[in-house]
């Protein structure tokens, strides 16, 4: 990734819900709830979509609840667009209580102990029946440290996977018009390998996907590795394709990777940090993200730690540039004061705070 370039791509991705611009940064709502915010809370941020997890979502409520609500829009109450993943980062954070084969990954829960079977076939189900917007396939994601070995079976069977997923998903919506037919992406591996990354997506897209995930940049490796990564996996996907950047990342991060060829971001870093009290400010520079190369991502933003004693009698705004909620309205100091008594609003105008950050460097970065 050149610090000197500027690829910032503008596509136009239509959904069944929706169309959207990038780039774009997805809220995460893991279980059908962006944590603490409600729907209506999102439309007032300009959110455009939020990312479910299919692992959760299965568990609980189920497929039945989602059923009788023919489907996670509806039961939510969210009616733009929705991606899921596949399950396979649970495949990863779950490696104690899990089996994987070429069938698909046993495992079972950690507190009751159920057992459970998802393979790619699966995986394509639990998302049509959620009513996805953008599916993902069904991939494997090995850890940080492993063999180069390893982390070859691993995209062998990422790719055997996904042709699976493809060929299955093709099968299931066969009939389902274009215009009601949701996006199926492809996630490429291959750890930090250059050679693997390349194979990865070369066999990727010769199955053919509408679009493709750059995956397992956030499982632990040192963070550097980034810009290696996308260096090795972008130029051999289609320019015309939207690319998706799994679990990242600071604000720097995805600044850096847009200007790389990045289109679409998830990450739990604003919500998380919102709720044990670490807010994301504006900076001088902020609005200038991008329109030059030269500015550093990571001089466009703070972070300050609002229980910290010096804000008790801070009369000012959280952020003078923000135009959320909470800056319109509250002091630093009443916010440390919600934090120190643990009453909940807290949490979520925190939340709602870094939310409209990430949401408004989104806005600044698609206007070139």
């Amino acid at each position: 990734m050149d610090s000197k370039s500027n690829k910032i791509r503008n596509l136009k991705i239509d959904t069944p819900h929706g169309s959207l611009k990038t780039p774009f940064f997805m809220p995460i709502a893991t279980r059908g709830v962006v944590k603490g915010l409600t729907p209506n809370d999102l439309e007032k941020l300009k959110a455009t979509l939020v990312l479910g997890n299919t692992y959760h979502l299965w568990l609980k409520p189920g497929l039945k609840v989602i059923k009788k609500f023919n489907g996670l829009h509806k039961f939510m109450r969210w009616e733009k667009p929705i991606l899921t993943d596949s399950g396979g980062f649970q495949v990863f954070s779950l490696s104690k209580f899990r089996k994987i084969t070429d069938k698909g990954v046993s495992f079972s829960e950690p507190e009751s102990g159920k057992k459970h079977f998802l393979t790619p076939e699966k995986s394509i189900d639990i998302q049509l029946t959620l009513g996805s917007d953008i599916i993902m396939v069904l991939d494997e994601c090995p850890p940080w440290p492993c063999s180069k070995s390893e982390v070859s079976a691993a995209v062998e069977r990422t790719t055997r996977w996904a042709k699976r997923c493809k060929d299955y998903f093709v099968e299931k919506t066969g009939k389902i018009p274009k215009s009601e037919k949701p996006l199926l992406f492809g996630i490429v591996q291959g750890g930090v390998h250059k050679d693997l990354r390349e194979k990865s997506a070369r066999e990727l897209t010769s199955i053919g996907f509408d679009g493709y995930a750059v995956g397992g940049v956030a499982v632990g490796e040192p963070r550097e590795y980034l810009k290696k990564v996308l260096r090795y996996t972008l130029p051999f996907l289609p320019e015309n394709k939207p690319r998706y950047l799994m679990g990242l990342g600071r604000p720097e991060e995805i600044i850096d990777s847009v200007k790389a060829g990045i289109d679409m971001f998830d990450c739990v870093i604003p919500t998380r940090e919102g709720r044990h009290g670490r807010l994301f400010i504006r900076e001088k520079t902020f609005g200038k993200i991008s329109q030059s190369s030269k500015i550093n991502s990571k001089k466009v933003y703070s972070r300050i730690n609002i229980e910290n004693e010096k804000y008790s009698l801070d009369k000012s705004k959280i952020d003078s540039q923000c135009d959320c909620y909470l800056c319109q309205n509250y002091s630093r100091a009443y916010l440390r004061h919600l934090f120190k008594i643990g009453d909940t609003l807290a949490m979520r105008l925190a939340s709602e705070h870094n939310l409209r950050f990430y949401l408004e460097m989104m806005e600044k970065l698609r206007t070139k």
